[in-house]
């Protein structure tokens, strides 16, 4: 029987990835969510704004596994918002918060949890690349962005997004490094899903901005929801397995491609300091 546990499986792409999960032979889903919205998918209370909750979840998880390791650990939730103003209750922006650092400390608290040669995936973005997107980030400061100056406006929400996403792939790729990781034989992949019409991950924009989102979608390649699912499923259940050598998937015209990342991406300075001030920020240790 092989356990997966995800988080972002209620809506969007991820709803689509849960239920192929869900009904896959031999295989128990539990999901992390605010709301449960399958009533046949167990869910476990998770509210990644907040980081107690994100310790209160892995104690119930792991009281309610029983000693049953994590075969794949899905961390697919995300969030997007307008301007960089608001703040979790934790005092972190929230976009950096929920997207970066609550998945941050999950994935260190439910490490021991893990079976040998388990898969973690993360849902990553094509927008942490500059060369992509002209927002994408070129410096990485994980102290600006925890705690940025009250910038209104748009732009300065969509370019911490793109910052919370290169700071997914930085994340993955100091796990995959991580002697935990090597000793156990772990997968750790990247998923960029791509342009993917249909989330609610742009419910917060602005009118003018999904305009130029529907107008986007008819100039870039684009993903459909199940296509988009169904990969980080794959991903996920070991359907699809990474070329050696390779982190990072990228989904594009529904097909699975694995290009390098952007150049900040591949730094090992920038992916040692976030994961050193990310530590910080949680309260622990930095060693895995």
């Amino acid at each position: 029987m092989r356990t997966v546990v995800m988080t972002g499986g209620t809506a969007g792409f991820g709803a689509v990835a849960a239920k192929r999960i869900f009904n896959t032979p031999n295989t128990k889903l539990i999901l992390g969510a605010r709301d449960s919205k399958n009533a046949s998918i167990e869910t476990l209370p998770l509210d990644l704004a907040r980081l107690s909750n994100v310790r209160s979840f892995v104690q119930s998880l792991t009281k309610k596994l029983g000693g049953t390791k994590i075969d794949t650990l899905i961390m697919n939730a995300g969030a997007q918002f307008g301007t960089t103003k608001r703040r979790t209750g934790d005092g972190f922006e929230s976009t950096f918060a929920i997207n970066h650092l609550a998945h941050y400390l999950l994935l260190r608290l439910l490490t021991p949890s893990l079976a040998k040669n388990a898969t973690i995936v993360i849902t990553t973005s094509d927008v942490h690349d500059p060369k992509q997107v002209p927002f994408g980030p070129k410096e990485l400061d994980p102290e600006v962005l925890a705690h940025p100056k009250n910038k209104g406006g748009f732009m300065p929400g969509i370019k911490a997004y793109a910052s919370s996403k290169l700071c997914n792939l930085l994340t993955a790729r100091a796990i995959e490094a991580s002697s935990n990781a090597q000793t156990n034989g772990m997968r750790v992949i990247a998923y960029n899903p791509g342009l993917t019409p249909g989330t609610s991950l742009f419910r917060a924009w602005p009118w003018w901005a999904k305009l130029m989102m529907g107008v986007a979608s008819r100039l870039r390649p684009v993903n459909t929801l199940e296509q988009a699912g169904n990969a980080i499923a794959d991903l996920g259940l070991g359907t699809i397995v990474p070329p050696s050598g390779r982190i990072y998937a990228s989904l594009v015209k529904g097909k699975l491609t694995w290009p390098d990342p952007s150049e900040l991406a591949q730094s090992d300075t920038a992916m040692k300091e976030l994961w050193v001030e990310s530590a910080q920020m949680v309260g622990l240790p930095k060693q895995a």
